[in-house]
C-alpha cells in the first residue's frame, strides 16, 4: 500500500506541483525559499519512485519500526538471494536502480562537462583579460556590453571593456556585486541540480519548469544580495544597459532575456515573506524531503490501510 501512496503521489507531483508553485508572487518575495521549495519538490517526486520500488519489492513482513530498520530490510533482501526469487522484487529492484543511476549520471556529466568549459574559458580569460584589482574582477575587451561570472574554485567576476564605458561606476559597483553574489552563493550547484532533473526525465512537467524558475530565481536573489549594499536605482539602469548582453552558457550573467523584468521588480520591491508565510514555506521543505521516506518506513501502514479498506468494503 506504500508504494502505491508514494507512485500515486510521484504522478499528481509532477502535474500539480508546477501549478501550484507557480500561484502569486511568493516566490519573488523570497527566492531564496522558493529555490529551495522547487528542489525540494524535484528531490520529492524521484525519492517517491524510488522508494515506492523499494517498498513494493520488500515484504510487509520485513519492515520494521522506522527508516533505519526499512533500510535494513533492503540489506536484508540484498543479502539473501532467495528472496529474489519474485519477479516483481527483482523488476522493482532493477527499476530502483535504473533510476539511481540515471539522475546520478546526469547531475555529474553535468558537472563535468561545465568544469572542461569553465577551465578553458579561464584559460582564455588569462591570456587576453586582465585582473583590475579596484573592480576586483577580470576586464575583457570586447565590444559588446557585458557582465558575468565564471564560477569555481577561482571563481571570478568579468565585465567587459563596452560595460564599464556605458556604465557609471555606481552601477559597475553595483554589477559586480551582483556576479559575486553568485560566486559567494555557489548558484551554478543549484543550477546544475535543477538542470539534472530534466536531462535524466525529459518533457516532465515538474522537472522542465523547475529549470526555468530556479534559473530565474537565482537571477533575483542575485538582485537582492548586491541591492543590501547598492542602490536599487543603480543596479536596475546597470540591468537595462545589460539587457542585450550575451554571457558564455556555463557562467552566470547579470543581463539576460530576465533583465527587463528584475528592472520592474528593483524598482517596485515588493514586501517580503511575513513570518508565518516562511514558516510555512519551510514547512513544505521539510515535508517535501521527509515525507516519502517516511510514508515509505510508518510501521503497519500496509496493515493499517489494508484493515480499513476490508471495513469500507464491508459496509
Amino acid at each position: 500500500m506504500a508504494a502505491a501512496i508514494l507512485a500515486l503521489y510521484a504522478v499528481v507531483a509532477v502535474v500539480a506541483l508546477p501549478r501550484l508553485l507557480t500561484r502569486g508572487e511568493w516566490a519573488e518575495r523570497a527566492p531564496r525559499l522558493a529555490i529551495a521549495v522547487w528542489l525540494a519538490g524535484c528531490i520529492s517526486v524521484v525519492a517517491s519512485v524510488l522508494f515506492s520500488a523499494l517498498a513494493a519489492a520488500i515484504p510487509a513482513n520485513m519492515v520494521g519500526h522506522g527508516l533505519a530498520e526499512f533500510f535494513k530490510a533492503c540489506a536484508d533482501m540484498l543479502s539473501d538471494r532467495a528472496t529474489f526469487d519474485s519477479p516483481s522484487a527483482r523488476a522493482a529492484l532493477l527499476g530502483a536502480a535504473l533510476i539511481a543511476a540515471r539522475i546520478t549520471y546526469c547531475g555529474t556529466a553535468i558537472l563535468v562537462r561545465a568544469r572542461r568549459e569553465r577551465r578553458q574559458h579561464a584559460g582564455m580569460l588569462n591570456i587576453l583579460g586582465r585582473h583590475d584589482g579596484e573592480l576586483d574582477a577580470v576586464v575583457l575587451d570586447h565590444d559588446e556590453a557585458a557582465a558575468y561570472c565564471l564560477p569555481g574554485r577561482k571563481g571570478r567576476a568579468v565585465i567587459t571593456t563596452a560595460a564599464l564605458q556605458s556604465l557609471a561606476p555606481e552601477q559597475v559597483a553595483a554589477v559586480l556585486a551582483h556576479e559575486q553574489a553568485h560566486l559567494r552563493g555557489r548558484h551554478h550547484l543549484v543550477l546544475a541540480a535543477a538542470e539534472a532533473f530534466p536531462r535524466a526525465f525529459p518533457h516532465l512537467p515538474l522537472f522542465t519548469r523547475a529549470r526555468r524558475e530556479i534559473a530565474r530565481l537565482v537571477e533575483l536573489l542575485a538582485d537582492d544580495v548586491a541591492a543590501r549594499r547598492h542602490s536599487r536605482i543603480h543596479i536596475a539602469a546597470a540591468l537595462v544597459r545589460l539587457a542585450t548582453g550575451r554571457a558564455p552558457a556555463f557562467t552566470l550573467g547579470a543581463g539576460g532575456e530576465t533583465a527587463l523584468t528584475r528592472v520592474k521588480r528593483m524598482l517596485n520591491p515588493a514586501a517580503p515573506l511575513g513570518c508565518r508565510e516562511r514558516v510555512a514555506g519551510l514547512s513544505a521543505v521539510v515535508l517535501l524531503l521527509a515525507g516519502p521516506a517516511a510514508v515509505a518506513a510508518i510501521p503497519g501502514l500496509n496493515s493499517f490501510l489494508a484493515h480499513h479498506c476490508h471495513n469500507i468494503s464491508i459496509f
